[in-house]
């Protein structure tokens, strides 16, 4: 399995998925678009994992490479494979397949629940979830659904948390990969004010174990997405 990866920025990686896919022998490879790297060609992958990033999807002037990229992220979805995104890589997918992306109301960025809706409970995808579930949040965007996709899920600041095109394309708008030690990280880098759902640094690195319950959920879609046979 060749697994190929966009990543956005330096500090932001694939968290709990990497060694997932390493104790599964997949082949993995990766574009550092912040970095002026080159696409690959779509046929010399068979999956497609696009995170999230500090930029907006529609911010073509400062990151001209997101042009090229979401022609490839088209190109891949086109070509039949499976296509994960994150954060970010949930609005790019959208944005491609014809859902805009706007500012939501509110950013969101910490611990806030999630819930599904009818059709997420019925998702073969997201079966043995549980119905109401806390997960990391860091966004200010949000996607519409794109035509022909299933809205799956939503949180009390947003409407659209998670949608699947078929059985092979998913977005979710939420960070389930990140790890403890990946939230460090981040707040090296940044730290936001906090406000009505914003949370305090300090209170998101209180309990580090509500990360390893979202690694868990993140680890469990990927059984059922990509399976053995993929």
């Amino acid at each position: 399995m060749r697994v190929h990866w966009l990543q956005h920025a330096e500090h932001e990686d694939l968290g709990c998925i990497a060694p997932w896919l390493a104790a599964r022998g997949a082949k993995v490879s990766m574009t550092a678009l912040w970095n002026g790297a080159a696409l690959p060609d779509v046929a010399d992958l068979d999956v497609l994992i696009v995170m999230g990033g500090p930029m907006n999807i529609y911010e073509h002037d400062a990151h001209p490479w997101l042009v090229p990229e979401k022609r490839f992220i088209r190109a891949a979805i086109d070509g039949g494979r499976p296509v994960l995104g994150i954060c970010l890589g949930s609005q790019l997918i959208a944005d491609v397949m014809g859902g805009p992306v706007t500012r939501n109301a509110h950013s969101e960025i910490g611990w806030f629940d999630v819930a599904l809706n009818a059709d997420g409970r019925r998702e073969t995808l997201f079966a043995g979830w549980p119905d109401r579930f806390c997960a990391f949040h860091w966004h200010g965007d949000t996607f519409a659904i794109p035509p022909g996709a299933t809205n799956l899920m939503s949180s009390e600041a947003c409407a659209h948390q998670g949608y699947v095109i078929g059985d092979r394309v998913i977005g979710l708008q939420f960070h389930l990969e990140v790890t403890a030690a990946d939230a460090r990280v981040w707040f090296d880098h940044g730290v936001p004010r906090p406000r009505r759902y914003v949370q305090t640094t300090d209170f998101i690195l209180s309990d580090l174990q509500r990360f390893a319950g979202n690694n868990r959920l993140m680890c469990a879609l990927l059984e059922r997405w990509l399976p053995p046979s993929a």
